[in-house]
């Protein structure tokens, strides 16, 4: 199997593009199953249950979200009831939302993917390593296929948890700092990983947000809104190749898409 995995999305740029990639990369890239971290896909922070449903629409099977899941009370109904986004799985039992997905490919295989939030320099919250050892003991023994994504701050969280992990799931992905990393690659027990899979949104910004806001801000410390920048918008993400057998990650391919990449794969499907 097949699975893109896209990083965080940020505001209407992000949300577009995703739109409008996600059809075109199903078909071109021969993709079984799509995940989107979306916890900056409304105005930066948070998500709206509108946009929720634009990317289900566009063909995103599962959402995982972050530290700024709960931005938007309106999402909290969503998180309650729907089957495909998941809060990260350390968090308390009673913060709304999912500990992980479980989903079936078109021939009936099933797959699942976990959501985990660093602790260092981020919000309080319960340990990834006692809840993810949790969440896959709870797994139907026919689950193989298993995709893991980190939201941390520090490298050394998603790595460690990645060495934790070696072995025991298909793919750890990280998401959170909005820069995608150069270390992608496979352990020798089969599990993908690297260390950041990139933003998707505009990139003539500070990690998603207008340049003119947030370095004003940075030197003079008077307050300002930062709002979400529009230019040069890329899709960033990494996309995984998983034997559904054994669920052993055989690739790992880094994806960053701009808008003249995603019209030359239009014109190319077309053909």
């Amino acid at each position: 199997m097949r699975v893109l995995f896209i990083g965080d999305i940020v505001g209407n740029p992000g949300v577009s593009l995703v739109r409008r990639a996600v059809p075109v990369l199903r078909t071109v890239e021969q993709l079984d199953g799509v995940i989107a971290n979306a916890e900056n896909a409304s105005a930066g922070a948070g998500m709206y249950p509108q946009v929720y449903r634009q990317l289900k629409q566009a063909g995103v099977d599962a959402i995982t979200m972050g530290d700024h899941i709960y931005k938007r009370a309106e999402l909290i109904g969503v998180l309650r009831d729907a089957m495909d986004i998941c809060k990260p799985a350390n968090f308390p039992p009673d913060a709304p939302g999912r500990e992980y997905l479980l989903l079936h490919l078109a021939d009936g295989t099933p797959w699942v993917v976990v959501s985990l939030l660093g602790r260092t320099f981020m919000r309080p919250v319960d340990c990834p390593f006692l809840a993810i050892d949790r969440v896959l003991a709870e797994l139907p023994p026919e689950v193989r296929c298993i995709v893991v994504d980190v939201h941390a701050e520090a490298t050394a969280d998603k790595y460690l948890l990645a060495h934790h992990l070696r072995g025991r799931v298909s793919a750890v992905l990280g998401t959170h700092t909005h820069v995608q990393t150069a270390d992608e690659q496979i352990f020798p027990e089969g599990t993908a990983f690297i260390c950041d899979v990139g933003m998707t949104g505009p990139y003539a910004s500070i990690i998603g947000r207008k340049v003119d806001r947030v370095l004003p801000t940075t030197i003079n410390f008077i307050p300002q809104t930062f709002e979400v920048a529009t230019d040069d918008p890329r899709l960033a993400g990494a996309i995984v190749e998983i034997d559904p057998a054994s669920g052993r990650a055989s690739s790992i391919r880094r994806l960053m898409l701009t808008e003249a990449d995603l019209q030359r794969l239009q014109t190319a499907s077309d053909r």
